[in-house]
């Protein structure tokens, strides 16, 4: 029994069950009404089995018949998909294109991608929504989502986009009023610019090969917002923990100045959060593709 030969039969037979007429199926197809008959009757010898009852008059399906034909209907169903899928791949993207990402990572990290995907696909708009709050693809109706976790997150459809790590940030006017810092341990002295959390102090991690270090330090300033802690640290309030993206712009102007580099802290991942693996749409892949590209 050939699988080839069986599917190009379950084509004709989905068709006849779904008319009930050989002449109608046979249109339908564009082949000859007689080419259906020895069809249908060359795949009920190789299946051994009788599908349809067939008088001068009407079809009938039988059970039988019926059973397969719900197996042809869904193998059938994948088909189209695949095409649809292909031809897709190929359309010029169009359209509006959803997205929502963290507010901080969203400006310095999404925005500038999104910059260029737009200015390179003229037929493609941009909706963006940068929040820190939860948000459902299917509910908000959106294309994608960047989200920022320590683990992969439990969706079925997400990709991997960039690790994030963090460090200590200080002006380097500031790190002059003190004696230099050589260990994690020097920092219990000093004043801590922090994202706001419920408690004024936090342990901090420290990873140096074998070493592993958990110094707890205490606020002075805190704000939920990064922009504000990298202006507070550059004022010299204290040393702000960061992540290092954030800071990248002020240590390139001599602004900031990273604390303890040899030591690793944090370390957090960004992943692309989609509806559907099988029919994204063209400006979605591309978008995904671009973002992948820039932030690898």
């Amino acid at each position: 029994m050939s699988d080839v030969e069986n599917l190009h039969a379950m084509v004709i037979f989905a068709r006849v069950v779904e008319t009930l007429s050989y002449t109608e199926a046979a249109k339908q197809l564009g082949i000859s009404k007689s080419a259906v008959s020895k069809e249908i009757a060359a795949l009920e010898i190789r299946l051994g089995a009788k599908l349809l009852l067939r008088t001068t008059r009407k079809i009938a399906v039988t059970e039988v018949g019926m059973t397969w034909y719900h197996y042809c209907a869904r193998i059938l169903s994948e088909v189209k998909s695949a095409e649809l899928f292909i031809r897709r791949f190929h359309e010029e993207p169009t359209g509006s294109l959803r997205v929502v990402a963290p507010v901080t990572f969203g400006c310095q990290c999404i925005v500038p991608v999104l910059n260029q995907f737009v200015a390179g696909n003229l037929h493609v708009s941009v909706d963006l929504d940068l929040t820190d709050r939860p948000v459902n693809l299917v509910d908000d109706n959106l294309d994608l989502a960047i989200v920022i976790r320590r683990d992969r997150p439990e969706h079925p459809h997400c990709l991997p986009l960039m690790d994030i790590s963090w460090g200590l940030y200080a002006a380097p006017a500031y790190l002059e009023r003190f004696s230099a810092i050589q260990r994690p341990e020097d920092l219990t002295r000093h004043d801590f610019i922090l994202f706001r959390g419920p408690a004024h102090t936090i342990s901090l991690p420290f990873r140096k090969e074998k070493q592993k270090r958990d110094i707890e330090v205490r606020s002075r300033f805190r704000a939920n917002n990064s922009t504000a802690l990298v202006n507070s640290a550059v004022a010299q309030t204290g040393i702000a923990y960061l992540p290092d993206y954030v800071a990248l712009q002020a240590v390139e102007e001599g602004k900031l100045c990273r604390v303890l580099p040899e030591w690793e802290m944090d370390l957090y991942k960004s992943w692309i959060l989609t509806k559907e693996n099988g029919l994204i749409a063209p400006r979605v892949r591309l978008f995904i593709a671009a973002l992948q590209k820039a932030l690898r």
